[in-house]
């Protein structure tokens, strides 16, 4: 039988899409792009926003569609949105058979053969386990790099954040079972190691006692294979000097980190519900740029927030000008019901919101293009990606750029190169946030 697999969302939602491809995979199932040939469809959903809503109900919808034709013989709907409207997917979409909640992907084997026996199953997710699942992951990002899920879960309970009530508490996996894991993706050619979690600075403390995310990374550091370990959603207040330390120390870490502040205004990342003051914010983000000068800087922020003023909003202008963030997001404020920010006053207008967002993309751009333009003459180690169609060149990533979310830098080259191969490379030009570059002989 054909299975197509849709992942929406973020990289963790990814790595919960691999465990489920590996399952099936293991039960024989046979992968296909083409909705018409599928004979199941699985849809691994996401609804942290009203847009990512909106994108998982219309692929639900399209896939349906397949399931009216008669060739689709079981839709499955995994992950966020899953777990938080199963009736409603149950109740307006008869079409969908199985509906698994975040954490429950562990049992998709067994509500797939249901559903095929002509049993729809509804099952929501035990969101105080964590599931453990013995078939390798299928790895989807290529093979030379892959992303390692180190906790599940959050307990931040951010005012404008769903996550916590459908992801459930903060769950870290323990050590030996990412190493064992972390060890497989080498084997199979994995040469980049992204961690992820909600949270992943808080790792440890759940099973622990203490964080351990530096214990972690030094582990990790001695897998043969690995060249690179790149740290995502950092929450500034975490960041421990034992962790500046291990990332000073150890060359396979990358000096890059991803830190989401949200805002500069101590109103608003009060009513936010966040741990920490924008003095505070400027002593780490100092502190980090002393302790490791070449350090990439990432973060997000949220323009709109309910209260938000105009002062308030260039407060942030002015934060954004003086940080000079290496790379920014800038996401409008997305009303989530059963939030506590649903429930505040003063909500500000749509329209304002995206132009504040502009305003600060626009001066975000500037302050990239200057940081792209700093590059030039310098040599920086690359992954590549892939060959420019019909050029003698390559595209690929510095230790500066995450894969999806990041710049890109256009290589030139005679030689023949593969994925995930290493190469010395001259900076030479700069074009907006990507860079251009030569093999250094």
């Amino acid at each position: 039988m054909k299975l197509l697999f849709i992942s929406l969302g973020c990289d963790k939602n990814l790595v919960d899409t691999e465990v489920m491809l590996g399952l099936l995979a293991s039960r024989g199932y046979e992968m296909t792009q083409e909705e018409a040939e599928a004979d199941i469809i699985v849809i691994n959903t996401c609804c942290f926003i009203h847009d990512a809503k909106e994108e998982s109900i219309q692929n639900i919808l399209e896939m349906a569609e397949y399931k009216k034709e008669g060739n689709l013989k079981v839709l499955v709907v995994t992950g966020c949105l899953a777990q938080r409207y199963q009736k409603e997917i149950q109740k307006e979409i008869p079409e969908v058979d199985v509906v698994l909640g975040t954490t429950a992907y562990d049992q998709i084997l067994d509500a797939v053969d249901a559903a095929l026996a002509g049993q729809p199953q509804m099952r929501l997710a035990d969101l105080q386990a964590l599931p453990v699942v013995e078939a390798k992951r299928q790895v989807s990002t290529g093979g030379h790099y892959a992303y390692l899920k180190i906790a599940e879960g959050c307990d931040k309970c951010c005012t404008y954040c769903i996550i916590p009530k459908i992801r459930g508490r903060f769950r870290s996996v323990p050590m030996e079972r990412l190493l064992q894991e972390a060890e497989e993706l080498a084997e199979q050619g994995v040469k980049e190691l992204i961690l992820v979690a909600q949270e992943t600075t808080l790792y440890g403390i759940d099973l622990y006692g203490e964080k351990r995310l530096p214990q972690l990374l030094k582990e990790l550091c001695r897998i043969r294979g690995l060249r690179w370990i790149r740290l995502l959603y950092c929450y500034p207040e975490e960041i421990t000097d034992a962790l500046i330390q291990v990332m000073k120390e150890e060359p396979k870490i990358c000096h890059y980190l991803d830190l989401p502040i949200q805002h500069a205004s101590d109103e608003i990342l009060r009513r936010m519900g966040r741990r920490t003051t924008k003095q505070e914010l400027v002593e780490l983000i100092g502190k980090l740029r002393s302790e490791i000068p070449d350090l990439c800087l990432r973060t997000t922020l949220i323009t709109g927030f309910p209260g938000e003023t105009l002062r308030q909003h260039e407060e942030l202008l002015e934060f954004v000008e003086e940080m000079k963030f290496d790379r920014l997001g800038v996401f409008p404020y997305s009303l989530e019901e059963g939030t506590p920010a649903e429930k505040m006053p003063d909500h500000v207008d749509e329209e304002v919101k995206l132009d504040r967002q502009s305003e600060l993309m626009e001066l975000q751009q500037d302050i990239a293009f200057e940081n792209a333009r700093t590059m030039i003459g310098r040599e920086v180690l690359v992954m590549i990606e892939g060959k420019v169609a019909d050029e003698n060149a390559y595209v690929g990533r510095t230790y500066r750029d995450a894969p999806g979310v990041d710049g890109l830098i256009f290589v030139d080259a005679e030689k023949e190169m593969m994925s995930g191969d290493f190469a010395k490379v001259q900076v030479t030009g700069a074009l907006e946030y990507d860079l251009i570059g030569g093999i250094v002989e």
